[in-house]
């Protein structure tokens, strides 16, 4: 009996074992679902502070290089000819999405941008347009305002962002897709049935920008030329030299005078 009791209690204890490792593990298995419950809602908050995030889907530098073009190679003729631009037309002021923030934009000093709505300052452009981006992003007219960079294509945006021209092979397709883009923009900002001036500045249009969109060696870029608008920098400096000269001259013959009235005297002595 007392073998087959010692038996009886090795097995008892054995089982007793047995039922009490599900336990262990199912005790573990609420802190690892709770762990997975708490890891699963951390993610979803991160996602959705992810997508309370201002994305727009316009690049601000390829918006940037247009308008650039649009100010220095059509405005100065479209203001010769005293026309006005519709707002219907995509290159109108009030069409481009950034217009507002970059005339906010204030380049102090060579290393110094400052924002025009919190006079906030900063080393580099780049870091200014982050700023935009995050802090005054309700100033966007999202609604109605368009992407210019949209237009980069029929406005040439490469050539003016590319610091040294990069040499690629012509897509035809491409070609033809940015020239019937850029016809389109003088259809609708420049059309013929307006009138003679109207009809001067859609020809003005098509040889300055559209007739460049070939691959069969056609004419460069922006043949027509720019015209800079005046700064009024320049212009009071040129105002300062012209009043500058006559002083300067007065003080060259007044010097040169006195030189000569000097080696008289000594000649005298």
């Amino acid at each position: 009996m007392g073998k087959w009791s010692k038996r009886f209690i090795f097995l008892f204890l054995c089982l007793s074992i047995c039922l009490q490792i599900p336990s262990v593990f199912s005790s573990a298995s609420p802190l690892q679902e709770n762990q997975g419950h708490k890891e699963s809602a951390a993610a979803r908050t991160f996602k959705q502070e992810q997508g309370n995030a201002h994305v727009v889907h316009c690049s601000r530098e390829r918006s940037r290089a247009a308008w650039k073009i649009i100010e220095e190679y059509l405005m100065p003729f479209v203001e010769k000819e005293r026309y006005k631009i519709s707002s219907g037309c995509r290159l109108h002021p009030d069409n481009d999405l950034y217009r507002d923030q970059e005339q906010h934009k204030l380049h102090v000093d060579i290393n110094e941008w400052q924002c025009g709505y919190c006079n906030k300052n900063f080393y580099e452009e780049k870091y200014l347009d982050k700023h935009f981006d995050n802090r005054h992003f309700d100033l966007l007219n999202v609604s109605q305002s368009r992407c210019l960079a949209d237009l980069c294509g029929a406005l040439h945006c490469d050539l003016v962002m590319d610091s040294a021209p990069r040499k690629t092979k012509c897509n035809p397709a491409a070609a033809e897709r940015n020239k019937h883009l850029c016809e389109s923009l003088a259809d609708s900002c420049f059309p013929v049935s307006n009138g003679p001036l109207s009809g001067r500045l859609h020809e003005f249009f098509l040889r300055q920008f559209c007739d460049a969109h070939t691959c069969t060696g056609g004419p460069k870029p922006f043949s027509k030329g720019s015209k800079k608008r005046t700064n009024i920098l320049y212009i009071s400096i040129s105002i300062l030299t012209l009043m500058l000269l006559p002083l300067f001259y007065i003080f060259v013959y007044l010097y040169q005078r006195g030189i000569k009235r000097g080696s008289q005297e000594l000649k005298r002595i």
